[in-house]
C-alpha cells in the first residue's frame, strides 16, 4: 500500500490521508497494553501514517509520554516524518473529573511547555484548544498560539469542536490549518454550517469518531459489557434502546460491506474519506490488527451507487442518542 496524502487547509502541512488518534491507548476505553500501543504507533509510521493526534489531558499526560516513548524508539526516518497534533485546555482533578477549560494566553503557554517536554519534541505541528473556553475570546487563545508559532514552538493553529461563527473569528485573527471535529456516518451535523464555513475559509477537517467509538466498527456486540473505566458505559448512543437501534444500522451497513468484500469499519472510514480531499479521518486503533483493518479503507473505492446505498442504509440523523452525555454536550460550541 502506498499512503496517500492530503493537505491541512491552505496553510497547513501535507499529511497522510489517515491520521492515528492515540487517545484510546491511554484512557477512556478501558485498560490498554502499553507495549502494543507503542508497537501500533510504530506500525502506523511504517505504513506511512504521519499524523499522530493526542491531548495533554488524556490520562493526565500519559498519552503524550506514550507517544514520546514511541518516537524515541522509532527509527530516525520514521520519527522525522511524524507530525504531532495536540489538544490542550481541559482541566481535571486528581479523581479524573472534568472541571472546565482554560484558554487564557498564559495557560496556553503553560500547557505547551508541558506538552513539549512530555512528547520530547522541540515543536508541536498543530496546536488547538480542545473546547472553547466561554470566559476567553477565541481571538485571545488563537493569538497566544500565533505567538508560539513566532517563537518556533508550534507550527500551525488548529481548532476543535467549534461552530461556524467561532471559526470565522479565529480565522480573522490568524491562519487556521484545520478544525478537528466528530464526523461519521452517524454524526453528520457539521454538514449544515460548519463544514461549509471551513471550506469557505480554506480550513481542513481532521475527523475524529469516524467509527463512532467503535459503535459502527462492525465489532461491537449487543451484549458487550463495558468496563467501569470505559466512558462508553455512560454514552447515550451505547445505552438500551439507543444501542439496539444503532446496531441495526450497523447490520444494514454490513450487508453493503459484504457485497463489496470489505469490512464494516473499512466502508465507514472510506465514506468519510470520500467526503472530500480536505477531510483527514483519524482512526483510533489501539492495536496493530485494528490499525491494519483501518488502513485497508484506503483501498476501498466507493462510486456514486455505493455512496447512495450507504446513505440509504444509514441516513443522516439516523442515530439514536446524543454523541456525548448532557454535561459534556454543554461544552460543545459546535452544537449551539
Amino acid at each position: 500500500m502506498t499512503m496517500r496524502t492530503r493537505t491541512l487547509g491552505t496553510t497547513g502541512p501535507r499529511v497522510s490521508a489517515l491520521g492515528l488518534g492515540c487517545m484510546g491507548m491511554s484512557a477512556l476505553y478501558g485498560d490498554a497494553d502499553r507495549a502494543e500501543s507503542v508497537a501500533t504507533i510504530h506500525a502506523a509510521l511504517e505504513a506511512g501514517v504521519t499524523l499522530l493526534d493526542t491531548g495533554d489531558f488524556y490520562a493526565m499526560g500519559h498519552n503524550e509520554m506514550l507517544i514520546g516513548e514511541a518516537l524515541r524508539t522509532a527509527p530516525t526516518a520514521l520519527r522525522e516524518q511524524a507530525l504531532t497534533s495536540v489538544k490542550f485546555g481541559a482541566l481535571r482533578d486528581p479523581e479524573g473529573n472534568w472541571t472546565g477549560f482554560d484558554g487564557r494566553p498564559a495557560a496556553v503557554r503553560n500547557f505547551a511547555a508541558y506538552s513539549l517536554q512530555r512528547l520530547g519534541v522541540d515543536h508541536i505541528d498543530v496546536y488547538r484548544i480542545a473546547r472553547l473556553d466561554p470566559e476567553v475570546p477565541i481571538e485571545e487563545t488563537v493569538g497566544a498560539i500565533a505567538e508560539l508559532i513566532e517563537k518556533g514552538y508550534v507550527r500551525h493553529i488548529g481548532l476543535s469542536e467549534v461552530g461556524a461563527e467561532t471559526i470565522r473569528r479565529a480565522a480573522a485573527t490568524a491562519p487556521v490549518a484545520d478544525l478537528q471535529i466528530e464526523y461519521s456516518l452517524i454524526s453528520r451535523g457539521i454538514e449544515r454550517e460548519i463544514l461549509p464555513a471551513a471550506r469557505e475559509l480554506g480550513i481542513a477537517v481532521t475527523a475524529y469518531g469516524v467509527l463512532s467509538r467503535g459503535l459502527i466498527s462492525g465489532h461491537f456486540a449487543r451484549d458487550r459489557r463495558l468496563a467501569a473505566n470505559d466512558f462508553r458505559a455512560h454514552s447515550p448512543r451505547f445505552q438500551g434502546d439507543n444501542l439496539r437501534h444503532n446496531l441495526d444500522l450497523v447490520e444494514a451497513l454490513r450487508k453493503i460491506a459484504e457485497q463489496k468484500g470489505v469490512t464494516v469499519a473499512q466502508i465507514a472510514i472510506a465514506w468519510v474519506l470520500a467526503r472530500g480531499e480536505d477531510i483527514v479521518p483519524l482512526v483510533g486503533a489501539r492495536n496493530r490488527e485494528r490499525l491494519g483493518e483501518s488502513l485497508g479503507a484506503l483501498d476501498v473505492h466507493l462510486d456514486a451507487a455505493d455512496l447512495a446505498a450507504v446513505e440509504e442504509a444509514v441516513p443522516a440523523d439516523a442515530a439514536a442518542g446524543d454523541r456525548y452525555p448532557t454535561a459534556q454536550m454543554a461544552h460543545l460550541d459546535s452544537e449551539r
